[in-house]
């Protein structure tokens, strides 16, 4: 375990907010002061545009923002030219779905997803098909609500053109069989998606050992600034598609009729990016290379079991996910919306998410309206856990006065 109290220091939220219960790090994580550091160095030391300027503070610009991509590909055994800036993760998905899958799925073709996906790692592929007349197909989840390789296989044949899969549901915590996935897809020339928005803030992501054709991540998610994302891609793949958007800085030479764009990943980052965003992320790198994904793991781990423990003698509620790989709990309390029940929470200051989770489909498989979803990270500790348990009894007893409101 970390010693959580020290670790807090570095959070400036927990000054402002001393008794916050944040168990909502799945949604966006807390962002550390070294990360604020280092994005106010760019912007009080050296903050003007990159690749522009022919002057010294133009030079640090430029080199810190390659830094950041090459911290990028270190953390995800790339090389730099594979990673692409983006805004987050759904702007990298639509971005692979706009240009690759736009010039390669042709009508007949399917595409293989999922209905643990967030929406938008089906959406974008949901609307493609519309246009290509090509199919949307969805792997058979278990019991658990589970995709399995088992039925992957049965969801997999000649047809299949791309599968875009989670690697951790933002749901229910499952870790996706991804690298099996991958190879099974690769035998039959099928491409594979993968959104690792949950993942990269819990183990190590090796896009080289899983043979991803495309990953992507958001920097918030993993103690980084909101407003920028990462799309890995194989440089073979990427060196095929067209750029979706032209502008500055992503060209060589402009003629009067004609055009000639810079090299990958140059070419799909048009006008001025997110600097500080960039620089923020590599910080946050550097920060979880640091405090190390053994330990982080095991912290979690241990929150997790502590919470599951606690939680199955409590009556009243339904945790959906009891066997969860990742500190990520969905549950509700019986009879009673999560929205409404999040109110108790919050006059606790217990912050969790309730709702959809942007993944509807699971919750529809689940067959209620929305889920209460805590996700536990490395500040928090056991007293977390205990505020947050005895929260849900509060939450339990408050409602039994309305047992006969049934919101499912």
């Amino acid at each position: 375990m970390f010693d959580v109290l020290k670790l807090r220091k570095m959070f400036p939220i927990y000054e402002n907010h001393p008794d916050l219960v944040y168990l909502d790090t799945g949604a966006t994580s807390l962002k550390p002061q070294c990360v604020l550091d280092k994005m106010n160095e760019y912007y009080q030391e050296y903050g003007v545009n990159i690749h522009r300027g022919v002057y010294h503070l133009s030079y640090l610009a430029t080199n810190a923002y390659d830094e950041a991509r090459q911290k990028c590909a270190d953390f995800l055994n790339a090389s730099f030219e594979e990673i692409v800036f983006k805004r987050n993760v759904s702007e990298a998905l639509n971005f692979i779905a706009l240009t690759y899958g736009e010039e390669y799925l042709q009508e007949g073709d399917v595409v293989i997803t999922s209905e643990l996906e967030h929406h938008s790692s089906i959406l974008p592929w949901m609307k493609l098909c519309e246009r290509k007349k090509a199919s949307l197909r969805y792997v058979k989840l278990d019991s658990e609500g589970r995709i399995t390789i088992d039925n992957f296989k049965k969801a997999l044949d000649s047809k299949v053109k791309i599968v875009a899969l989670t690697y951790v549901s933002n749901v229910l915590g499952y870790i996706t069989p991804i690298k099996e996935i991958i190879n099974l897809s690769h035998k039959i020339g099928a491409k594979v998606i993968v959104d690792a928005a949950q993942a990269v803030a819990h183990f190590k992501v090796d896009v080289k050992d899983l043979d991803a054709d495309f990953l992507a991540f958001s920097s918030h998610k993993m103690m980084g600034p909101t407003g920028i994302g990462v799309l890995y891609g194989k440089k073979e793949i990427l060196k095929k598609i067209q750029p979706l958007e032209y502008g500055g800085d992503m060209n060589d030479e402009v003629c009067l009729d004609s055009v000639t764009i810079k090299e990958i990943p140059y070419c799909f980052e048009t006008g001025t990016p997110a600097i500080a965003e960039a620089i923020g992320l590599g910080r946050a790198i550097d920060l979880i290379n640091e405090l190390g994904y053994d330990n982080i793991k095991s912290h979690c781990e241990s929150l997790k079991k502590y919470a599951l423990e606690k939680l199955k003698d409590i009556e009243g509620i339904t945790l959906y996910n009891p066997h969860c790989d990742l500190p990520i709990l969905a549950f509700n309390i019986n009879n009673v919306h999560p929205h409404d029940a999040a109110t108790i929470f919050d006059e606790a200051n217990v912050c969790l998410r309730a709702g959809h989770h942007c993944a509807q489909l699971i919750t529809k498989w689940l067959k209620v309206l929305g889920t209460l979803r805590a996700t536990f990270y490395i500040y928090n500790d056991y007293h977390d856990v205990d505020r947050f348990v005895e929260s849900v009894k509060e939450c339990v007893a408050f409602f039994k006065q309305f047992e006969g409101d049934n919101y499912e």
